[in-house]
């Protein structure tokens, strides 16, 4: 079965989608690096404040590598920490009209 169909135990529940943010970034903190267990790389969170709201971003990279005032899209999810950005789907936001 395609979609969000979740097997395992309690089958028949489905996930919730994830939603989508798009925006200007306004500002990037970051705290780091951060070690959970022992063997674990070192990770960094960043804060990132786009349109009033602040989701949060996990990498491995010291620094985000993205400009304010760029406009960025991304999926995440709303949890009891805060919004969280999902792995690999923070990216910048290319506008045709603008290239040039």
């Amino acid at each position: 079965m395609a979609g969000n169909y979740k097997s395992g135990p309690g089958k028949g529940r489905f996930k919730k989608p994830a939603k989508i943010g798009r925006g200007t970034l306004e500002a990037v903190r970051t705290e780091g690096p951060h070690n959970e267990w022992l063997g674990m790389p070192p990770y960094y969170i960043h804060y990132l404040m786009m349109e009033g709201a602040e989701y949060n971003y996990l990498s491995a990279d010291a620094a985000l590598g993205i400009d304010l005032g760029k406009k960025i899209t991304f999926r995440y999810k709303e949890t009891q920490k805060g919004n969280i950005i999902e792995k690999r789907s923070l990216g910048i936001v290319i506008d045709p009209s603008e290239l040039g």
